[in-house]
């Protein structure tokens, strides 16, 4: 997605000329007309402007006498393989990113067809027991399981390597010889691996103080779990964090939960509320995150911590932790009953 999107928003009191200065002055060759609560009103181009002149309308004229009304948007949640079909078959070459009604983004069809090489360090978390998942594990780490006829982290690393990501580190503990010599340095996949080994577990976020001081500076970090099978956009996740400006952000991803009782609501000894086997709504932790500098130095070298315990701290600090909920296919491959349902799911995913 674009990160300058925002910058082509006009009121519906704008003028033909205030369109294409804007149209002039950025490269996206389109602006969007909202209203003010950021709702789509209309979308015009450089050949809408032509046409207005064309018709004899003045530059002064208001961008509502030559938007188009009824202009093709896409659901935020949208994959690039559906944005990229349905430009392609309408012949457009930018679309809006609505979500409840809002315009919330834009996507460009060059930007998806072009491959765009990130420096940013992709860190892999690959060095637990798997121990739910015996006896599988009990001779192959669980990130070497394989899905279909790969192993879970081959796919995984080869998603990211799809979406233009260079710069791999994983980090081993439980069976680390048989990742190494599966992967090797990267070189036959045209990346780079290079390996953080736990002499003893330190947690999820405590691997982050083993991340050596030549990383690129500047740059945050993304971080996931060897055990994911996912089809999250990567790239829409860092610009996200990048256009926060946060200092981490957790992919999170919605979960249903349903009471399977009446549950009763009440005051001392009075019944003021019934629900009848209510359906409660949370948010879980999908283990992906984007991790920004200034959280990977506060990491001491060969310090145990959680994740959760290290955002925690960033938390109280600073308040700028945000999350990003997962729209897309995600499975935590972490029980049995997970395992057998990738072997199904992968059918399906194009992965």
């Amino acid at each position: 997605m674009s990160n300058s999107w925002k910058n082509i928003l006009i009121k519906p009191e704008a003028t033909i000329l205030d369109a294409l200065g804007v149209i002039d002055n950025e490269a996206l060759q389109v602006a969007l007309v909202v209203n003010s609560e950021q709702k789509l009103l209309g979308v015009i181009t450089d050949g809408d402007i032509r046409r207005g002149i064309l018709n004899n309308l003045s530059l002064d004229t208001p961008v509502t006498e030559i938007m188009n009304c009824s202009p093709i948007t896409a659901e935020m949640s949208s994959t690039k393989e559906q944005l990229t079909q349905l430009m392609e078959s309408k012949s457009i070459l930018a679309i809006p990113l609505i979500e409840n009604g809002k315009v919330v983004g834009l996507e460009t069809l060059q930007r998806l067809l072009e491959t765009t090489i990130y420096q940013n360090p992709v860190f892999i978390m690959a060095g637990g027991f798997g121990t739910r998942l015996r006896p599988l594990t009990d001779s192959c780490p669980k990130p070497m399981l394989k899905v279909g006829d790969k192993p879970i982290l081959d796919i995984l690393i080869t998603n990211f390597i799809k979406a233009g990501f260079v710069n791999f580190y994983i980090s081993t503990h439980y069976m680390a010889e048989q990742i190494r010599s599966y992967f090797g340095d990267g070189s036959e996949l045209g990346v780079k691996i290079h390996y953080i080994h736990e002499e003893a577990p330190l947690g999820t976020g405590g691997a982050l103080g083993l991340l050596p001081d030549d990383l690129p500076k500047g740059l945050p970090l993304i971080m996931v779990n060897g055990d994911v099978l996912t089809k999250v956009d990567f790239e829409r996740l860092l610009d996200f964090h990048n256009e926060h400006q946060a200092d981490a952000t957790m992919c999170v991803r919605k979960y249903d939960y349903q009471v399977p009782y009446g549950v009763v609501s009440g005051e001392g000894n009075k019944v003021t509320c019934m629900v009848e086997k209510p359906v409660q709504h949370f948010f879980v932790n999908a283990g992906i995150y984007v991790i920004s500098p200034c959280v990977i130095d506060s990491v001491p070298k060969d310090y145990h911590i959680d994740m959760p315990t290290l955002l925690d701290q960033h938390m109280s600090e600073r308040e700028n932790v945000l999350m990003f909920p997962v729209h897309e296919y995600w499975l935590d491959i972490g029980r049995m009953a997970d395992f057998e349902r990738a072997q199904t799911d992968i059918l399906s995913l194009g992965l």
